[in-house]
C-alpha cells in the first residue's frame, strides 16, 4: 500500500517530536494537544525546535540558497554532481517527484507548524517579556519560511497578476489531526507575501534589540528590506535597511575574509557583521553549503565549481574575486568551514539595497548610493567611484552576496531579466530562460498533491 502522509500532518509528529525524544510513538492520526505542550519549558523548547528545523540542510541548512542558485548559474556554474535530482535544477529540468523540492517543503511545514504550536500556546509563558520575545521569535520564523515559500512555489511578484497567481497554502493554527481540515488551498502570491509582511513587522515590534543569536527586531527589519526590494517597494525597503544600518549594532568586518571564517573544524560566533545566521556546531546542524561548495579536503563533495568567466568579472585587486581557490578547479572559499554558520542576511545587503532603492527613488535616505557603495568598494581594496549607476549597483551586489542566498535567481526574476539584447539586465538573466519561464518555479511536490487534492500544479508539471 502507498503510504501518501501530506505535510501538515507529519509536520505534527515532527514537530512535537522537537520536546519528545522517544522512539516509540505510536502511530496515530491525531494527538491531543494538552499532552503535547503543558508548560512553560514546553513552549520553549517547541520554539528551540523550530530554530534546529530552520537548520535543516533542505532549509536555511543551505538548499533555500544553493537549490534555487542552480536553477540560475549555467553560465555562471560547472556542476560536477551525481544526485540527479539537483542535476534537474542545473539543467533546469526539474520533474513533480524531485526529492530536494518536496524535502525542502516538508522542512518549511514543519517549522511553520513548530511555530503555530508556539504562538497557539503563549499563554503558558510565565511572564510578559518571555511571552512577547517568544511571540516575535516565533513570528519571524514564520514570516521568513513563508516569504521564501512563495519565491520558490510562486511565480515572481512582477510576474503577472500577484492577486491571482498561486502562492502556498497559508496554515496559522496547529495541525493536530490528519483530516480534512489539515487539507488547505494554495492561496495567492500576494496573500502569501501579506502573511509574510504581517508576520515580520509583528516580529520588529515584539522582538528586542539583543536576544543574543536568535531572530531579534533588526533581523525582523532586515528580512523585511529584502522582501520589500524582492517587490519593488522601494521606499519600504530603502527605510528597512536604513534604520538596521543606522541602530550600528552591527558593523562590517574589517575584511571581507573575516564574514568567512575557514578552519575547517571549529565553529564561530556570529560575526560583527550577521544579523541573523544559522547555527552549525560539531553537535549540531549540516552545513549544506559546505557540502556541496566546498572540496573534499574541506569536508565537502566539490560539486560546484566557478567557471573562469565569472571570475573574470572582477576587477583587478578585488579581494572577493581573490576569494576563489583558482587552480584547474574554481571554487568558492566562502563556505570552507564545514562548521561555519550559514549567513541568512548579513549588514552588507543592507548597505546594497539602501544604495538601489535610494538610487531608484532619487532620495538620499542615510547616505547617498555612491558612498554606499564606496563602503563596500574600499573593503574589499578597490577605489572609490565618482558616482554610481543602477548597473554599478547591482553588479557591486552581484559581486558581494556571490553564491549567498539564492540570489542569482531572484535578482534575475526581480529585475525581470531576459536574453534579449535590448533588456537592460541581460547579464542577470537565470542562465538562457527569461525571469518569467515557468521551469524557474518549484513544483508543488507530487506527494502533497496526491495526498490533497486542493492543491493545484504549477505550470508544466503535470499533475
Amino acid at each position: 500500500m502507498k503510504r501518501y502522509i501530506y505535510t501538515i500532518a507529519i509536520a505534527v509528529l515532527l514537530s512535537l517530536g522537537a520536546c519528545n525524544k522517544q522512539l516509540d510513538i505510536k502511530p496515530t492520526a491525531s494527538i491531543d494537544q494538552t499532552l503535547a505542550i503543558r508548560t512553560n519549558d514546553d513552549v520553549q523548547s517547541t520554539l528551540v525546535g523550530a530554530y534546529n528545523r530552520m537548520g535543516d540542510a533542505d532549509l536555511y541548512g543551505g538548499g533555500a540558497f544553493f537549490e534555487p542558485d542552480l536553477l540560475a548559474t549555467q553560465l555562471i556554474i560547472n556542476w560536477n554532481g551525481t544526485f540527479q535530482d539537483l542535476t534537474q535544477m542545473v539543467n533546469q529540468r526539474m520533474v513533480n517527484s524531485n526529492i530536494f523540492v518536496r524535502d525542502n517543503w516538508l522542512a518549511a511545514y514543519v517549522v511553520i507548524n513548530q511555530t503555530n504550536n508556539v504562538l497557539a500556546n503563549l499563554k503558558l509563558a510565565t511572564n510578559d517579556d518571555e511571552k512577547s520575545r517568544w511571540e516575535g521569535e516565533a513570528k519571524f520564523l514564520r514570516g521568513l519560511v513563508y516569504f521564501d515559500l512563495a519565491r520558490l512555489y510562486g511565480k515572481a511578484w512582477n510576474d503577472g497578476d500577484p492577486g491571482t497567481n498561486l502562492g502556498v497554502p497559508i496554515v496559522l493554527t496547529p495541525t493536530t489531526t490528519a483530516d480534512e481540515s489539515a487539507k488547505v488551498a494554495r492561496a495567492t502570491v500576494k496573500q502569501t507575501y501579506e502573511q509574510a509582511i504581517k508576520d515580520l513587522t509583528d516580529a520588529k515590534t515584539l522582538l528586542p534589540d539583543d536576544n543574543s543569536f536568535y531572530a531579534n527586531k533588526y533581523a525582523a527589519q532586515a528580512i523585511l528590506a529584502r522582501l520589500y526590494l524582492q517587490q519593488g517597494d522601494y521606499e519600504n525597503a530603502r527605510d528597512e535597511a536604513n534604520d538596521v544600518i543606522s541602530s550600528n549594532v552591527y558593523r562590517l568586518n574589517d575584511k571581507y575574509e573575516d564574514e568567512f571564517p575557514s578552519k575547517s573544524k571549529t565553529h564561530f560566533d556570529n560575526t560583527v557583521e550577521d544579523i541573523f545566521a544559522i547555527q552549525v556546531t560539531q553537535q549540531l546542524g549540516t552545513n549544506a553549503m559546505n557540502t556541496y561548495y566546498a572540496s573534499s579536503g574541506n569536508a565537502g563533495r566539490g560539486d560546484i565549481r566557478v567557471k573562469d568567466d565569472f571570475l573574470a568579472e572582477f576587477e583587478p585587486g578585488d579581494v572577493r574575486g581573490e576569494f576563489y581557490t583558482i587552480t584547474s578547479v574554481n571554487r568558492t572559499m566562502k563556505f570552507n568551514n564545514q562548521y561555519g554558520n550559514i549567513h541568512v542576511i548579513r549588514l552588507a545587503e543592507l548597505y546594497l539595497i539602501r544604495a538601489e532603492a535610494n538610487n531608484r527613488l532619487g532620495t538620499i535616505i542615510g547616505a547617498t548610493p555612491k558612498d554606499d557603495v564606496n563602503t563596500l568598494r574600499v573593503r574589499a581594496h578597490l577605489t572609490p567611484v565618482g558616482a554610481v549607476t543602477l548597473d554599478d549597483i547591482l553588479m557591486e551586489r552581484r559581486h558581494e552576496l556571490a553564491f549567498e542566498g539564492g540570489f542569482f535567481l531572484h535578482d534575475a526574476k526581480r529585475l525581470q531579466a531576459t536574453t534579449d539584447d535590448s533588456n537592460p539586465f541581460k547579464k542577470y538573466t537565470a542562465g538562457t530562460l527569461p525571469y518569467n519561464s515557468p521551469r524557474l518555479v518549484f513544483p508543488i511536490p507530487l506527494r502533497e498533491i496526491l495526498a490533497n487534492p486542493k492543491l493545484q500544479q504549477n505550470e508544466g508539471y503535470g499533475q
